[in-house]
């Protein structure tokens, strides 16, 4: 029942923020070898994102210029608003992110979790984690 009710929220969420995702921008880092990345920013750019890719042979030091921690990192690091968008993350957990606002660092999809989006294969369930100073907390389930 609570995963419904975080589709809901989520839903909603997307309506009224919508406009708002329009006028931010989002910038991809990613390496120059991985393809996934390109996946993910094909999938923002069809749910309307504006994103541009910068590509980087040292993502590690993008990851730690930007606080990622080290049990959240995966493939691609992306800056909106302000915020870091770690990973393969759904534009569900990105809208909530822009439309509450939490006083963190950052959203990430742990890992390259399968059927996430930019991801192939069968989807699996994964969750999305917030982090930041105060540290580690769940922020939604896929």
């Amino acid at each position: 029942m609570a995963f419904f009710r975080h589709i809901a929220v989520a839903a909603v969420l997307a309506a009224i923020a919508m406009p708002a995702m329009a006028a931010e921008q989002l910038t991809v880092y990613r390496s120059p070898s991985c393809g996934c990345c390109l996946g993910w920013v094909k999938y923002l750019k069809v749910k309307g994102f504006d994103a541009t890719v910068e590509t980087s042979d040292d993502m590690g030091a993008v990851k730690a210029r930007l606080h990622v921690p080290g049990d959240m990192q995966s493939c691609h690091t992306a800056v909106i608003a302000g915020y870091v968008v770690e990973g393969h993350v759904p534009v569900e957990a990105i809208v909530k992110l822009l439309a509450e606002r939490p006083a963190v660092t950052g959203i990430a999809a742990p890992g390259m979790p399968q059927g996430s989006p930019g991801m192939s294969g069968a989807k699996e369930h994964f969750e999305v984690y917030s982090f930041g100073p105060s540290g580690v907390a769940p922020f939604m389930a896929f």
